[in-house]
């Protein structure tokens, strides 16, 4: 078992569909114990067929009666919750949460993730067998998840904590060609320049801070050798067209 890796238990899940939408969730993000408390229908086809291709998860999932079941060996619980309560428990968000079922995860400990009904989540009792309440905040305006989207969301936080310091935080860093040095760049613009005056859209006499704001735009930019070769190619047939206009007249 991965440090990751939990326990999701679904409580009195009615839609046997979103059982397998569950499972297909854990599956995208490396967890694989699944267990279900009281399910309304299971095994299911729809559970099966909605899992898409994580049926494996649904064939090993256990299926209990009680909550008190479900969690009976666990060090941690964390129930799901969406409503306040008239005594504060201790709350995160999956983010913050996901720190904290990690460190428990890597210290040996059996975590639980708890998720409740479709129509009315965890019940008061149940969510004081939790050691911790979570709070996914989706916007005011529309507060309804969806069983697996919830499930998707908290342990998609639990795969990037697990990730993290092995993902990229540069988006080019496995570029397929070298980046322009200041040397290049600056001839694609002497030569960028020339061009202009050329078809006449720069008058050098007046030239109005037009580069500098192309200086300011291509400084934006990382370009690569390549790239800035493509330009250049632009440039080089435009002034050749050119020549050949002038020569034909």
């Amino acid at each position: 078992m991965s440090n990751e890796s939990v326990r999701v238990v679904l409580v009195n899940t009615t839609h046997p569909g979103n059982i397998g939408a569950v499972a297909r969730a854990m599956k995208n993000m490396g967890q694989s114990e699944l267990v279900l408390v009281a399910p309304r229908s299971f095994p299911d086809e729809q559970a099966v067929w909605r899992s898409v291709g994580a049926a494996d998860i649904l064939e090993n999932a256990t299926v209990v009666e009680t909550l008190a079941e479900a969690v009976a060996d666990c060090h941690f619980i964390v129930g799901t919750s969406a409503r306040g309560r008239r005594i504060p428990w201790p709350t995160l968000d999956p983010r913050a949460c996901a720190r904290q079922v990690l460190e428990r995860r890597n210290s040996g400990q059996q975590v639980a993730l708890v998720f409740g009904r479709e129509d009315r989540g965890l019940t008061n009792e149940e969510l004081q067998i939790c050691n911790l309440h979570l709070h996914i905040p989706s916007h005011e305006d529309y507060t309804s998840l969806n069983l697996a989207m919830a499930v998707q969301v908290v342990c998609y936080e639990l795969r990037m904590l697990a990730l993290e310091g092995s993902l990229s935080s540069d988006a080019q860093s496995e570029w397929d060609a070298p980046f322009a040095t200041a040397e290049n760049v600056e001839r694609y613009l002497e030569h960028l320049e020339q061009t202009l005056i050329e078809i006449g859209f720069l008058d050098p006499v007046a030239p109005r801070q037009l580069m500098t704001r192309l200086r300011r735009l291509y400084g934006r930019m990382n370009l690569d050798e390549m790239e800035l070769n493509i330009l250049r190619g632009i440039l080089t047939e435009t002034q050749k067209s050119l020549h050949k206009s002038s020569t034909a007249k």
